[in-house]
Parts: C-alpha cells; structure tokens; sequence
C-alpha cells in the first residue's frame, strides 16, 4: 500500500471560496505536525428560502424551493411536494396520489441519481486523484490494455492517443481547456496513478461530458425541462406525454446508455482509481450515519420503512440497524450565524439572521446543525450504502461485496474517504437495478390505469414533512400550514448535514470530524482537503486561496 506523504508543517490553512451545490463554502484547518487537528466548515453564502416563502399558498412553495440546486434539481421540488402531500394525508388520512404518479416520480429521481452520479465521479472529485499532465507521459498501447483488462471492454490505442493529442495541444497553448482550473496537477507527492491510468481516466472524463448529456435529456423526457421539472403537482405528475409508449421508449433508450455507461467505464474506473489510493480506505471517516429511505410503493408514501431503498441510523460504525424516527431531528443554530442558542425541530425552526465576522471562532457558518438525537449524523451514498446492506437489500449487498472483493479490503474500509466515493458507485449500480424492474411495473400498470394526478383540498391547518434521498443524502422540507397559508418552512438539506458546523455541545459536524488527522503534503496545495470535501459532493466553481499562517502569504489557486 501507498504511504501517505505528509509534511512537518504546522499552523492554518484556510480555503476560501469552496463554491458547492448549496452555497459557497470556506474550510478552516488547523495543522499540526501534517495533520490535521481541527477543522471549521463555514456555509458563507445566506439565501433565505425559508423566509421567502412564508405566507404563500403552500402549491407555490415547490416552484420556489426548486430552484434551491440546479444540479440536483428535482430533488427539492419533490420534498416540497411530498411536505404539502404529507400535510394534506394528515388532515385528511384518506388521501393517496395515484399509482402512476408514483411510478413516474421514482422513475425520474432513479434517473437523476444515476447522472448525479456520474457526473460528481469524473468532473467534480476525479482530479482530486488523477494528474491529468501525467497523462502525457502515458505509452496508448499501454493505456488500452490497462483499460482493456480493467473493464473488459475493447479500447483503441488510436483513441487515447487522440486524447492525448488534444491534451498537448492545450499544454501547448498555455490553456489546459477544461482542466485549467486543476492548480494542483502536475509533481504533486500525493498523486499515485501511473501515466497510463491518468491518460484513461482522462479520456473517460471527456467521453463523460458527452453522456451526462443524455442522461440529463432522459430526466427531461419526463419531466418537460432540465433542470427544474415543472410537471410536480400536489396530487401527484402533470406529464400526460410519459404514457405513451414513445415517450417511454425514449427514455428507456436513454436510461439504458446510461447504466451501460455506468458499468462499463464508471465502476471499472472507480475501482481502478481506488485501487491505487488503498491508502485513503483509513482516512476522512466519520461515525454515525443517517438514511431517510426512498421510492415509496404506490398507495404507502408516508411509510418510509416501506420505501425500496431502506430508511435507518448506524451509530458508532456498529453494523447494527436502528429505526429511522423523524421527531428526532432537530437544529442547532449555537455556532451559525442565527439568533438563538437553542435546538428546534424543524417544525419549530427560526431563520434568523445574525452575522458576526468572516474567521470567527463561535459564530462561523451560514448552515445550522443538524442533529438526530444527539448524534452528528452523516448522510449521503455511504449512509445509504451501510444502512441497505445491514438491512439485507440485495440490490446494495451484491455490489458492496464486489467492490470490497476487488480492492482486497474488509467493510471496516467503508468508513473513510475512500468509502464514501466508492459507496456512489455501488448505489449506482443498485438504483439501476432498481429502475429497470421499476420501469417494466410502470408499463405494466398503465395498460389497465391511465390516472396519474388529483386534486386535493388544501387544508386550513396542518403540518406535513417530505423525505427525499437525494444523491447527496437524506433531504427534507418541513411546512406548517395557518389559515391556509405557509406559516413555517424550514430545508434541513443534506449538505448542511454533512458540512455543517459545531452543536451547541461543541460536536463537529462530519465533514469537520471527517478532516481530523488529514495528512497534508503541502500545505500551499492541500489537495487531500479536497478529497474529502468533495467526497461529500460540493460542486466546486471559482478559486481558492491557500493562506499561510506563518508568513501570511497568500497563494493563489483555482479548483475545477
């Protein structure tokens, strides 16, 4: 196994701007000895959803709280719509969307996954491992083999020397295209992929760009547009077109490019990739992980044990199932600049704003605290992951043993930064499984029922909540209804489950617990920060500054 390279530097790094999906973020480390001894993750942008939809008709809120993301797009319009749903079932316990339009919305969010997925892999977090300047250094003929046994699929010499080509020409233009904004490519100590593995991986990254395309046309077969879908109703789908049998067939040609995709190219590359950062299966992990569960069987929305993809908590890394119960979530907002010392449930959340400085030690972040129970709760492809295969879902146990299997590596390897990037994989390719038998039950089901929307009456008073496992973890929306109107909302999102700060007890968020003993080879390229922030899945866009704490120099970078 590789040996981490670590520094004898001590003192502060600081990373700022991280943009991500739901704001921008600053990492704040202290290093002492090349590691990492404590950890801040300040959420440093304020939208303010919460108060924006207050007083609105609770059908509008969706149309809002969409645009939360772009990336992930659907997914929040869908926990809004399922929290209005909920409020409508609990006034009204009679009440039930149709088959079809449950159906339907699996069938997107399956899809949505999947490119998620894919797209976080190759242009969100792969040149946190892969150098991609390496790469022209790489013999073809060697590469294609290595692809070639990798994969099992039939790779051109030819092809990656084209790549590599293209890749010269932008070295030689002194722009790097869409990898400019790499700062640490190139003679970095923490790098390990040899020059063959980097050339593949690059051209998987290009040849990436162009599928994530069509598995983003594939939502929009059903959902009329990418991103932000508009065919969500309270009562169930609007897309009339998605019970023909073309527009089905089209998404089912698309849908399968992507799993093909997927297990041809993704996975071999993931496990290629991992294979070489063994090292990695002991760092960045975290302890108690949370799963809200998803894609509810027709006519059992609200009960999400039913839910195909298990809901459950693991605490303490103990394989060992305990019941998903939504009372105990709540909010701290001690360390965030909120108002307030107290936890809330979300049903009882305050948003308000009360900033105190950019680098203050107690107040740093714009994300609350999210907690279940007392506990400091990871969630996301790794929860996921751990929770179905405690839970015996052969769709996730299959695919785990795999992986574990091909790296050589016991469960224990889970728990790390490694874990988390290998775990979106394996939901993958447990969702796919999941989405071609969904898909053959949908066509089954509309021969004999062409129903896919009601209208309910929206309640004068009622509270509702709606789960949702977006690919970047358990998300939900929380409205309390007055009068007919929005009265409360509160998000609690999975980024701010993973990135938030420190409880009003002091516990670290997971992504601060996860960069506890991080070992950073140099500290003006902390490349292994980025690791495992981005295993989380940020998205990162704009640069970041490295300051030195000792000289106060500050060094200028830029992240892609």
């Amino acid at each position: 196994m590789t040996k981490t390279p670590q520094s004898t530097y001590s003192g502060p790094v600081v990373v700022d701007p991280l943009t991500r999906i739901e704001g921008h973020l600053r990492i704040e480390v202290e290093v002492e000895n090349g590691k990492v001894k404590d950890a801040r993750s300040c959420g440093t942008l304020f939208r303010g959803l919460e108060t924006i939809v207050k007083g609105r008709d609770p059908r509008d809120v969706q149309h809002f709280t969409a645009r939360t993301c772009g990336v992930c797009t659907y997914t929040h319009a869908l926990a809004s719509t399922r929290s209005l749903e909920n409020a409508i079932y609990n006034a009204d316990k009679k009440f039930q969307i149709p088959a079809n339009a449950t159906y339907i919305r699996n069938l997107l969010l399956a899809q949505q996954q999947l490119h998620d997925h894919i797209v976080h892999f190759y242009h969100l977090h792969a040149l946190d491992f892969v150098d991609i300047t390496s790469a022209l250094k790489a013999d073809p003929a060697k590469a294609a083999k290595l692809a070639e046994n990798t994969s099992g699929q039939p790779c051109k010499a030819e092809d990656l020397k084209a790549v590599q080509d293209k890749l010269k020409a932008f070295v030689a233009s002194g722009q790097l295209g869409p990898f400019a904004n790499a700062y640490f490519l190139g003679g970095h100590p923490a790098y390990y992929l040899e020059p063959e593995a980097n050339l593949v991986a690059t051209a998987h990254y290009l040849q990436a760009l162009r599928v994530q395309v069509e598995a983003a046309r594939a939502t929009a077969v059903i959902g009329g547009k990418n991103p932000h879908p508009q065919m969500l109703i309270a009562g169930g789908v609007t897309c009339y077109d998605f019970l023909t049998d073309k527009r089905i067939a089209e998404f089912e040609e698309l849908f399968k490019k992507t799993v093909a995709f997927a297990k041809n190219v993704y996975i071999p590359d993931l496990l290629m990739v991992a294979g070489q950062y063994k090292d990695w299966a002991g760092i960045g992990g975290t302890t108690h992980f949370m799963s809200n569960g998803e894609f509810p069987l027709p006519g059992q929305e609200y009960d999400l044990s039913t839910r195909w993809m298990k809901p459950g908590i693991l605490l303490d890394r103990k394989l060992a199932l305990e019941a998903f119960d939504q009372n105990k979530i709540s909010e701290h907002v001690r360390h965030s600049w909120y108002k307030g010392e107290e936890a809330c449930t979300p049903y009882e959340g305050k948003t308000d704003p009360k900033f105190t400085k950019m680098g203050d030690k107690d107040r740093y972040s714009w994300l609350k605290a999210p907690r279940y129970g007392e506990y400091s709760c990871e969630t996301g492809p790794l929860a996921a992951t751990l929770v179905n295969y405690v839970a015996g879902n052969e769709d996730f146990k299959k695919p785990v043993d795999t992986v574990l299997n091909a790296l050589g590596v016991g469960p224990e390897a889970l728990f790390s930064t490694l874990g988390r990037t290998a775990a979106r994989g394996v939901q993958t390719l447990a969702t796919a499984a999941y989405c071609e038998r969904l898909l053959a039950e949908y066509k089954e089901n509309i021969r004999k029922d062409k129903q896919i929307c009601v209208d309910p009456e929206i309640p004068q008073e009622s509270k509702g909540v709606g789960f949702v496992e977006a690919p970047r973890g358990g998300l939900s929306h929380w409205m309390v209804i007055e009068n007919g109107r929005v009265k409360n909302f509160q998000l609690v999102v999975p980024t701010t489950w993973n990135l938030g700060p420190r409880d009003a007890k002091g516990v670290l968020g997971p992504c601060e617990e996860a960069l506890i003993g991080t070992p950073i080879a140099d500290p003006k390229r902390p490349v292994e920060i980025l690791r495992t922030v981005h295993s989380f899945d940020p998205c990162i866009a704009c640069a970041v500054h490295v300051i030195d704490g000792q000289t106060n120099e500050v060094h200028k970078f830029k992240v892609l």
